[in-house]
């Protein structure tokens, strides 16, 4: 699954720490995230969409 995870972060100057503890996982969960090495459980995602105040669909969309 492709996402813009990083970009959004780069954009608020955030670092991987501070979003993974605003959503409550490690650095290293961020990190894998935005690589796409890891799928984020749905609840997971709505977290993620709730810190950027987006929609899922504008975060993450289908390879």
């Amino acid at each position: 699954m492709k996402n813009r995870l990083k970009v959004l972060r780069a954009e608020r100057d955030w670092s991987q720490q501070h979003l993974a503890e605003q959503l409550g996982v490690s650095r290293q969960s961020v990190n894998a995230i935005e690589t796409g090495r890891y799928d984020p459980s749905l609840p997971l995602a709505f977290k993620i969409a709730d810190v950027f105040e987006l929609a899922i669909e504008e975060i993450f969309e289908r390879d």
